[in-house]
């Protein structure tokens, strides 16, 4: 009796006697014969390899058919082959092409079947019982009516059910889930279209608790005239493959969602809800307090013995409000030594418990809060996992699991550490940038004036904005500066690029402003200079660098700097208002009557590029206008063109407001109603006018007798002005200046007075040659004047004008006699 009549019979035995196993090298020869080959065609191996297989053939095969065959993966068909003996056999042969591989050149290989050719009685037999009995298939046969007639046993053992209970049900009736009704609809498709249906069903079958994915084969079974009789089912377990997608799946959103901003708080919520629900049913985000501050953590992943102080920066849970939260968000909680989150921070890596391991008892025992939430919700899985990056610790995350019913496994303990890896790295980024970011505030903050100086040209109000977290700090700025004679600059200016690099920057060339102010030049003239300030700072910061040996090794990465900057300068007294650009959007004017126009002003060359002209142009303004300088972070954004910008900005700038600090605010809400994508500064200032009865002016000839008369004329002013105080001092410098532009300098001279908040004694002449501050000594008749002047005024100093020069000096005047 053959082993496969033996009833149970489960040896694995193959006879290769019942089917003919032959190779075929690329020329035709024969490498490999078995012993089916020599029953069917009675050579023997030794006789026949090494042979041409053509030798074989009863009839020749056409030759360019057999180069069609080999361009083939798989031929089937009937040959005519000649036995040993010379009888011809119709064989019915299964050919494949075998690729090369590893060296060895392309073959065929031929079998054919020797015995169970013919269909046996017990073929239909073993069929039935396949698909009664196949492991890992649920599979069910289901009427027109999409009533079940049969079920196999593995749908009997599935469902805790016998065919018999579920025979002319339908499937939601036998199954309460709603996933049923989607495949009955299927069930349905498939019966009006005669077409197979495929789907993925998910679910907890009544015998399991632990949910699985199913991929289920809805195929229409017809009888001989094609008719429809009914849908056969074959259901295959897929839920390993489903949840490694479900991962992979967790991990692409992790990589996508995880890190979308430079917030430390946001990144750790990020993660949160990354987990929640379809990982999690409640996870926490705790980082060390120590994060808080600027210092760097020490490197290393382990904690000190004892008990650990968290911080909690994020949560969430499947249920609103995160009920399971036994800390609130911001606070800091101390957790005892051998609880999980301090363990695995111990530890180093992930630790998973079951709630009744004794970590998780334990604990409970000592927090009363935490052992409610265990009892109240069921919680049953716990997995903790240290956040580290950069060789140091940040701080832990905890998932916990009380609605999913599986418990947490080690696939998902490797899972819920590369979630904790991506996020620590997003975390960490956040946590230095926010460290960097508060440093360069610091710095550019207090590179920006801090506060206006006094001063009665104009009205201001200011306001700066540092960009958003993904710009970083930018190099904007601004300035008032009181210049002689009353006037004042207002100067606006913006570098190019963020950082620190921006920011010192900009402190270096609002230093270089301050001075080129305070010597009185042209607007024109001190952008020319700071030009030539920045030229060379960007040499500096091209200076190639050299190793110790002198070798040049590469060059800063400060690289080039360039800026742009707006100077104007007003004179309240003539109410001229001179204005140069260098690169900078051109300021708005708004008249006392409400109209807002942009100033139509020669724009210059950005600074930095060196040796190009800037042009200013004056224009006189009437009392009350408003000057809106600014930098083009306000009207410029990636979601509106600058055309838009100046159109908000105008119509801001018309809205009628109580003050320039409401109106500042006004223009930064219509301009930038969330956070800016770049730095912005905006300065108005409110222009006003001194009044001619505070101005006193005269020719003076150019003899010495007049001296004296211009004293009697300045001091009578200052009586007119009620400055009788000031009189010995006034009288000594009017007469010191005005006899110094007589001996030196050229006519016309003139002697103006100017009462603001101070005294301002001016004298111009047509020289350009300016006085100078020296030490007279003992015997010397002259000299000592200009000193007398420097001891007995605030302040002094020359101009140029497009005349010649002015020598100016200031007085501070009693308080009482201000105006």
């Amino acid at each position: 009796m053959a082993v496969d009549e033996v009833p149970g019979a489960s040896a694995y035995v193959v006879d290769e006697a019942h089917s003919a196993n032959v190779t075929i090298d690329g020329h035709g020869i024969v490498t490999g014969w078995n012993a089916g080959a020599e029953v069917l065609l009675g050579y023997s191996p030794t006789q026949i390899v090494g042979q041409p297989a053509a030798g074989l053939l009863a009839e020749e095969i056409n030759e360019s058919e057999l180069r069609s065959l080999t361009r083939l993966p798989r031929w089937s068909g009937r040959i005519a082959l000649r036995h040993r003996d010379g009888h011809r056999l119709e064989v019915k042969v299964l050919a494949h092409a075998r690729a090369p591989h590893r060296g060895r050149p392309g073959e065929w290989f031929l079998v054919s079947a020797l015995t169970g050719l013919q269909h046996r009685p017990d073929d239909d037999a073993l069929m039935t019982q396949n698909n009664e009995q196949a492991a890992g298939y649920l599979m069910a046969t289901y009427d027109t009516e999409l009533r079940l007639r049969r079920a196999n046993e593995a749908v009997q053992r599935a469902l805790a059910l016998s065919e018999d209970d579920m025979r002319g049900l339908r499937l939601p009736e036998f199954l309460d889930h709603p996933e049923m009704e989607r495949q009955e609809r299927s069930m349905q498709r498939a019966l009006e279209t005669g077409e197979p249906q495929v789907m993925e069903v998910y679910g907890s079958a009544p015998s399991e608790s632990r949910e699985h994915a199913w991929s289920v084969f809805l195929t229409p079974l017809k009888d001989e005239d094609g008719r429809v009789r009914g849908v056969g089912t074959a259901s295959h377990d897929i839920t390993e493959q489903y949840w490694a997608r479900k991962r992979l799946q967790l991990l692409a959103d992790a990589s996508a969602r995880i890190g979308s901003t430079l917030d430390v708080t946001r990144t750790a919520q990020e993660l949160a809800d990354v987990a929640v629900p379809e990982f999690a049913d409640f996870v926490s985000v705790d980082l060390l307090p120590s994060l808080d501050g600027a210092h760097e953590p020490p490197p290393g992943t382990g904690t000190p013995r004892g008990p650990v102080s968290l911080r909690r920066v994020a949560h969430q849970s499947v249920i609103p409000g995160n009920p399971e939260a036994v800390v609130a968000a911001g606070s800091v909680d101390v957790y005892p030594q051998g609880s999980p989150p301090v363990e695995s921070l111990r530890a180093g890596h992930a630790l998973l418990y079951q709630a009744r391991d004794p970590a998780i008892t334990e604990w409970a025992a000592r927090d009363p809060g935490r052992a409610a939430n265990l009892r109240d919700f069921g919680i049953h899985s716990v997995m903790s996992v240290p956040l580290t990056a950069r060789g140091a610790t940040l701080g832990v995350v905890v998932f916990l699991r009380h609605r999913h019913p599986e418990v947490f496994g080690e696939d998902d303990l490797m899972l819920a550490e590369e979630l904790a890896a991506r996020a620590a790295v997003c975390i960490d980024n956040a946590r230095r940038y926010t460290r960097e970011r508060t440093t360069a505030l610091t710095l550019q903050r207090s590179l920006l004036p801090q506060t206006l100086p006094p001063q009665a040209a104009v009205e201001v109000a200011s306001r700066y904005l540092p960009a958003g977290a993904r710009a970083g700090v930018g190099g904007d700025w601004f300035d008032v500066i009181p210049l002689s004679g009353a006037r004042v600059a207002l100067v606006v200016g913006d570098v190019v690029g963020h950082g620190i690099h921006a920011s010192a920057t900009m402190g270096r060339l609002r230093t270089a402003v301050l001075t080129l102010a305070d010597m009185d030049l042209p607007p024109d003239e001190l952008l020319t200079h700071l030009d030539d300030i920045v030229d060379r700072l960007s040499a500096e910061g091209n200076v190639p660098r050299r190793n110790p040996g002198g070798a040049e090794t590469g060059k800063e990465t400060a690289g080039d700097v360039g800026a742009t900057c707006l100077c104007a300068v007003y004179d309240p007294v003539s109410r001229l208002c001179t204005i140069a650009l260098a690169g900078h959007p051109p300021p708005f004017l708004v008249t006392p009557n409400g109209t807002v126009k942009l100033l139509d002003l020669p724009v210059g060359p950005p600074l930095g590029l060196g040796g190009l002209p800037f042009e200013a142009t004056e224009i006189e303004l009437p009392e009350g206008s408003l000057l809106a300088l600014y930098t083009d972070g306000l009207i410029e954004s990636r979601e509106r063109d600058i055309d838009a910008g100046h159109s908000l900005l105008s119509q801001a700038l018309a809205q009628p407001s109580t003050s320039l600090d409401h109106l500042c605010d006004a223009v930064l809400a219509a301009l930038l109603p969330g956070r800016p994508s770049d730095d912005v500064a905006l300065l108005i200032a409110r222009t006003k006018a001194l009044d001619s009865d505070w101005v006193a002016a005269w020719e003076i000839p150019a003899d010495p007798a007049a001296v004296a008369e211009t004293r009697k004329l300045a001091i009578a002013q200052l009586e007119v002005w009620g400055l009788a105080d000031a009189a010995f001092v006034t009288e000594l410098i009017v007469s010191e200046l005005v006899t110094n532009a007589i001996r030196y300098g050229e006519p016309p001279i003139r002697l103006r007075l100017i009462h603001d908040r101070n005294l301002i004694c001016e004298v111009s002449d047509a020289s350009g040659t300016a006085p100078h501050l020296r030490r007279a000594r003992t015997f010397d008749e002259g000299g000592r004047g200009l000193l007398l002047v420097a001891q007995l005024t605030a302040a002094w100093g020359t101009r140029q004008t497009a005349q010649g020069k002015t020598i100016w000096a200031e007085q501070i005047l009693p308080q009482e006699g201000n105006t």
